[in-house]
């Protein structure tokens, strides 16, 4: 038996509309817009307790530094190959990011364990090229603020160059966009609010502290006084 065929229905493609639209409007069909909520800071990592961002005391030079992520500007320059200047997004999706427990020691006597996050500033300076005559790393913050490390100390202990700390991105207090982690160095050498990264042949550069009598090594287990 052959069935019968019906005309199209006209009104039925507008019927099909409107329901469409009435399952969408009542959030019956999945939606990829997702929206993030704020990360919250983490106390423990893998077993080990951390101490906190609001730990902290702030004894910066002229204050927590307002640092414009859409303007700002990275440069590394000094003896390398070819100088370079990154915007923040570039630093952060650009280079492989690593995590590491470090704590930092502040010659005014209190201490933070806290996870770091960042990148290795050994790879930041390998895509620059770095002379080989280079030994010593420069370090200038958005405040005028500068120290200095061994080059050889970057790399052979994993420097970071931290964006993120307990699970959280750096606040302006603790040194927004980038800080140095400079582990087993007196807080002094864990330069906030980096800007500049400079590769220099002069091991005895002084930074802020240095030239003012505070340890040009600036190594923990040593006194942060003298030379």
């Amino acid at each position: 038996m052959v069935l019968p065929r019906f005309p199209p229905v006209p009104g039925m493609a507008v019927l099909c509309l409107f329901l469409l639209a009435f399952l969408l409007s009542c959030g019956c069909t999945q939606s990829d817009d997702i929206r993030s909520l704020q990360a919250a800071e983490v106390r423990e990592y893998q077993g080990e307790k951390l101490g906190s961002v609001g730990d902290f005391r702030e004894n910066s030079l002229r204050g927590p530094q307002q640092v414009n992520l859409t303007e700002y500007r990275l440069v590394i320059d000094g003896l390398v190959r070819e100088p370079k200047s990154y915007t923040y997004d570039q630093v952060i999706t650009g280079f492989p990011a690593y995590r590491k427990v470090v704590t930092i020691l502040c010659v005014e006597g209190w201490e933070v364990k806290i996870l770091w996050e960042g990148i290795l500033l050994s790879d930041l300076i390998g895509s620059a090229g770095a002379d080989p005559a280079a030994n010593t790393v420069i370090f200038t913050a958005a405040d005028g603020y500068t120290s200095s490390l061994p080059l050889e100390y970057l790399v052979e202990n994993d420097i970071l160059l931290a964006y993120r700390m307990n699970n959280v991105t750096l606040p302006a207090e603790r040194g927004s966009p980038f800080q140095v982690v400079a582990e087993d160095r007196w807080g002094y050498k864990w330069v906030k609010w980096v800007t500049g990264i400079t590769l220099s042949r002069d091991p005895t550069y002084r930074g802020y502290w240095e030239s003012r009598g505070f340890s040009q090594g600036g190594e923990r287990n040593q006194s942060f006084l003298g030379r």
